[in-house]
């Protein structure tokens, strides 16, 4: 945690994160250059690059979109959660690299002003509805990746605190719209010009992986969720054991409609709003680190006892009064006062 809230600064945890991330990069744009060389005779070199550049984002953007709900699913994605955003950053800068690349290659020495290109070259929807020219695919390419760029560009805290959490996570949603675009511009233009089905196979398996983890996390959560234990203002509800909860770990609950992150600390349990204030982080998927509940997603920190940043942040989640008897652990059902 920064002053600021600004981005955490590197430590080796993250350099060999990066390290190992643009080693596979870097790796897979040798092999599919040096595989496309030896099995394409006249393919050129810009048209390898532009094709690498493109199936090295995508591929990339596939992990990030997997991350969230593997994460969901099992505890032991929560690691990758912490710098998603290197992932973002990353597969944005192939994506503007294919970009740059496809503009320069296919529509800079045209009559036409290259974004006009890009947007009329493929012919209009109404012809191709009606079947007299291909599907233009190009536009579809071309929104994705803005919408890409803007992410990439607004992904540092400072625009986090400029627009509010609520804006910037809306804006960062924006992440499934490019990528059904970008189906769109694969499916309409590597289907239109390839002569084999493996992009489109490879690109539905894709589409598939991502709707199926996303609809089994969404069951999951759900299920989790209906399990509300609920209790009036002056009742203390049941949580079950203390020593079924990982020491420094938390388990997740629904008490009275809230979700609520139930801490072990050694023989004490500390219950606070499973919410973090940073991003709406899951707060039980954290731990305790230094004396302190830290977030998951981007290393936010709570006092467990009062629920308050440490100085000299600002920052405060609410507590639930918690008692243990008999090893049992008992929560009030509603929030302590501050």
């Amino acid at each position: 945690m920064g002053h600021t809230y600004k981005a955490v600064g590197f430590n080796r945890q993250k350099y060999i994160y990066d390290g190992v991330v643009l080693g596979g990069i870097v790796l897979y744009l040798a092999l599919f250059m040096g595989i496309g060389l030896s099995q394409f005779e006249h393919i050129t070199a810009e048209t390898l690059i532009i094709r690498a550049l493109s199936t090295s984002a995508f591929v990339l953007l596939h992990v990030i979109l997997s991350i969230g709900p593997l994460a969901r699913i099992d505890n032991r994605f929560l690691p990758f959660l912490y710098n998603r955003r290197h992932l973002g950053v990353v597969m944005a800068l192939l994506a503007v690299g294919h970009g740059i690349f496809s503009l320069f290659q296919f529509h800079m020495f045209g009559d036409l002003n290259p974004l006009a290109s890009v947007l009329s070259t493929d012919g209009s929807f109404w012809n191709a509805l009606s079947g007299s020219s291909p599907f233009p695919f190009q536009p579809f390419g071309f929104a994705a990746l803005v919408i890409i760029a803007v992410m990439a560009a607004t992904s540092h805290d400072f625009w986090l605190s400029q627009f509010s959490a609520p804006v910037w996570k809306k804006l960062h949603m924006l992440v499934y719209l490019a990528y059904t675009l970008l189906i769109v511009h694969v499916a309409f233009g590597v289907g239109q010009e390839s002569a084999t089905y493996w992009p489109l196979l490879f690109t539905s398996f894709g589409a598939g992986w991502l709707v199926s983890i996303h609809i089994w996390a969404g069951v999951k959560s759900h299920r989790k969720d209906s399990e509300s234990l609920a209790g009036d203002a002056s009742e203390f509800i049941n949580a079950g054991p203390l020593l079924d909860i990982e020491d420094g770990y938390a388990i997740s609950l629904m008490i009275s409609g809230e979700t609520v992150a139930l801490f072990r600390d050694g023989q004490t349990a500390y219950a606070v709003s499973g919410i973090c204030q940073h991003q709406n982080g899951p707060l039980a998927e954290g731990r305790i680190i230094d004396g302190f509940i830290t977030c998951p997603w981007h290393g936010y920190q709570y006092c467990p006892r009062s629920g308050k940043s440490p100085e000299p942040f600002s920052e405060h989640i609410p507590t639930f009064e918690t008692h243990l008897e008999h090893g049992e652990v008992w929560i009030r059902s509603t929030v302590s006062p501050v």
